[in-house]
């Protein structure tokens, strides 16, 4: 799956998903500007991308800073004469924040937590669109994804959380009906349980966290690689219209898919034994999902 000529910006992407990311689209031959707050991590990762096959273009950009996402975008127009293909919404720095208050209720915490999550992985997200549907409504084409999660469907780790999910979901789809007629399709993409540096040291690699179900270790230790969200863009920029499998990231096991009826039974103590019969390809309206939240 070739993108060779393809220019991207992946945000976040010194580690975790973001990394993932840049790699399997330097994989596919693409040109992909990297962003993050460090330049040692930055270039680290850009040279790690860079063998994939495609060209990394690390630049030190603050998602929370105006000046920064503008001077990105203005130097794109510079160096590639205006062309963006991809987009990917993924800069995230809320981790930390959540796992160190994990168990309290939303009135028991600073409410600076509020910034800490979404002021990076919302309110820049929206900078980004912004800045990156100028460049792509002015060539008639362009995808836009917007790293997302199902805390935007229901009740996960805590509420600025699941404010911030369903936020951006939200802005994916409302970006959607506006950039529809101008060639450029908006999603938002939601990975499951991904194995990040920072989940490996938060989760993973401890003995117990305080306020975080023990099952969440087991689920996190069998968690996606993170160069699946990535594997799944590519698929999508080459043809947004066909299904594609990603199985073969996974030998022996099956992708989580959280709207299914078989993971929500699992889910459920007293009728998880019926995840065993349930056929995966089966599963619940969305609607139905909302109304049952905090039921699963």
């Amino acid at each position: 799956m070739s993108l060779s000529g393809w220019v991207c910006v992946v945000t976040g992407a010194s580690r975790g998903i973001g990394r993932g990311i840049a790699l399997q689209l330097s994989e596919a031959g693409a040109t992909i500007y990297i962003t993050g707050r460090q330049e040692k991590t930055l270039k680290q990762t850009a040279a790690e991308v860079t063998e994939r096959g495609g060209k990394c273009i690390p630049v030190i950009c603050d998602s929370t800073k105006d000046e920064d996402i503008k001077a990105l975008f203005e130097r794109i127009q510079q160096e590639q004469d205006g062309r963006l293909d991809i987009l990917v919404n993924n800069a995230y720095a809320g981790v930390k924040d959540i796992f160190d208050n994990m168990g309290k209720k939303f009135w028991e915490t600073d409410p600076s937590i509020w910034d800490s999550i979404n002021n990076t992985g919302l309110r820049g997200h929206y900078f980004f669109s912004v800045y990156g549907s100028r460049l792509m409504v002015a060539q008639g084409r362009g995808l836009i994804v917007t790293i997302s999660s199902m805390g935007g469907l229901r009740y996960f780790f805590n509420v600025p959380y699941g404010v911030g999910k369903a936020a951006c979901d939200r802005l994916a789809a409302d970006m959607a009906v506006e950039l529809k007629s101008r060639g450029v399709t908006s999603i938002s993409l939601w990975p499951g349980p991904v194995q990040t540096e920072l989940v490996s040291q938060l989760v993973i690699q401890k003995d117990a966290t305080q306020g975080l179900d023990s099952k969440f270790k087991d689920v996190f230790s069998n968690g996606e690689t993170t160069e699946l969200s990535g594997k799944c863009i590519v698929s999508l920029a080459n043809a947004l219209t066909i299904k594609y499998d990603f199985f073969f990231f996974f030998p022996g096991r099956d992708v989580l898919d959280f709207t299914s009826l078989k993971f929500l039974l699992s889910q459920v103590p007293y009728l998880s034994w019926l995840s065993a019969v349930v056929p995966s390809f089966l599963h619940l309206p969305r609607f139905v999902l909302t109304l049952a939240n905090g039921r699963f």
